[in-house]
């Protein structure tokens, strides 16, 4: 750096991680061997998006900016030899989007300090990048309580002139969820036919929109729980449960240049059936209060779910006992289906088979250790979608990132280009209400 020793940026108590609206402090600190003359010595806090339809591309196809503050701490003058500290302040406007970063696009926020020198001297530079965390509250997301509803009916052809029908339901106890909590999922599947179905299989997904001129779609698995299949004329249920691991929040509000959804897929393979349910990823949880009705388990048959009055979501069905347990679907006896193979992050970063048992807990019972929040009060904050997901707690703790592997099926690819999306929200709920017009 010849003349300049020390040229850094550090915030007021360490803090990285700020919210819309706070206030963010710091000091430029320069050390100097020899005096140094200067124009200026100014301090910018920017926030800005950038995206491009090439992964890790270093220029930006498309970009917007949310801000851009200038502050002149030190006018035209010579920095004697020593140390010295300028402190700085800026404001956040409070409608910026959460930080993210992904292989096609990134929302970044930094400080910025430069040393503005005379004609024919080199200017000096340095940066520091803070975290924003513009929490999502499921509470404001309409009937988030609900479950999420879809149904199918598959015909299919076999052994050349046998045909069989398939119905698959599935639903999720709520729309929304915060990293550490339980989805409980529950199918049922109706096989109408002579010949036994392949393997059912759920995956929770995300699904990251870059609007580039070609919208990019990046699918990634996030988790998979395998089941068996059901033999021929049977019916049967399927429970099982997935731990929401650390993940950026859905949709990104005040960012106009990516999205984010999430999805559970549940498919079945041979006969190929597929329904999905839209979920959401928030930073804080849903709240039951008595206000507000506390949907039912995913125990109960989701045969006696009926549409709501809009005919589009279903309600939570009336909490009965059943005269006898496993009855569903008018009388008929149904099976439980074994899950054979459940994949999820674990603490280490490394993909892990669990016996169905290491998922079943009882509602109300706490966590595994290594799924435990640092901090119940300090909402998780997940900066990337990348092979590892560095997050960290709110506050004025120093930042540890901690990878997490993303657990992707082989056949997985994200840029494959185009992609085809998957359905939309208003797409799923339309194919769900068609299949029960269609049963009546």
């Amino acid at each position: 750096m010849g003349k300049l020793q020390e040229f850094d940026i550090t915030f007021t108590n360490n803090k990285v991680v700020y919210g819309p609206g706070e206030s963010i402090s710091g000091t430029v600190k320069i050390r100097t061997g020899n005096s140094l003359q200067y124009k200026a010595i100014k301090v910018y806090c920017q926030g800005s998006c950038g995206i491009s339809n090439k992964m890790n591309d270093a220029v930006w196809t498309l970009e917007e900016q949310y801000f851009n503050s200038t502050l002149s701490v030190a006018d035209k003058g010579t920095l004697a030899a020593g140390e010295h500290s300028l402190p700085f302040q800026f404001l956040i406007p409070v409608a910026v989007p959460t930080s993210f970063e992904g292989p096609f696009g990134k929302i970044l926020y930094r400080v910025r300090a430069v040393i503005d020198t005379p004609r024919f001297s080199k200017d000096y530079k340095s940066q520091r990048p803070f975290y924003l965390l513009n929490l999502l509250n499921l509470n404001d997301v309409p009937d988030i309580e609900h479950p999420s509803y879809a149904v199918t009916t598959k015909k299919f052809s076999y052994l050349l002139v046998k045909t069989g029908t398939l119905m698959l339901k599935a639903r999720s106890d709520l729309r929304g969820y915060i990293p550490g909590q339980v989805i409980k999922l529950a199918a049922e599947i109706h096989n109408k036919s002579g010949k036994d179905t392949g393997y059912v299989l759920a995956s929770l997904i995300q699904k990251v929109t870059y609007k580039t001129k070609r919208p990019v779609f990046d699918l990634r698995t996030i988790a998979e729980v395998e089941g068996a299949g059901v033999k021929a004329g049977k019916h049967a249920e399927w429970r099982e449960q997935i731990i929401v691991p650390p993940l950026p929040q859905s949709a990104l509000a005040g960012c106009s240049l990516i999205h984010i959804d999430y999805f559970i897929q549940v498919s079945l393979k041979s006969p190929d059936a597929v329904v999905t349910l839209p979920i959401y990823i928030g930073n804080i949880a849903v709240n039951f209060s008595p206000s507000r009705q506390t949907p039912s388990g995913p125990g109960h048959c989701a045969a006696n779910i009926a549409p709501s009055a809009a005919g589009v979501t279903p309600s939570a069905p009336p909490v009965e006992e059943e005269a006898e347990e496993g009855l569903c679907a008018g009388g008929v006896v149904s099976e439980e289906i074994p899950t054979k193979s459940h994949s999820q992050q674990d603490s280490s970063g490394q993909p892990v088979t669990m016996s169905p048992s290491a998922f079943s807990h009882a509602p109300g019972a706490a966590l595994p250790p290594s799924h435990r929040r640092p901090d119940a009060a300090a909402p998780l904050f997940c900066v990337s979608t990348g092979a590892t997901i560095p997050f960290f707690t709110e506050g004025n703790a120093t930042p540890v990132p901690t990878s997490c592997s993303l657990i992707l099926p082989p056949e997985y690819s994200s840029w494959d280009y185009p992609h085809e999306p998957p359905p939309t929200y208003e797409e799923s709920c339309s194919s769900a209400n068609s299949s029960f017009n269609s049963r009546q």
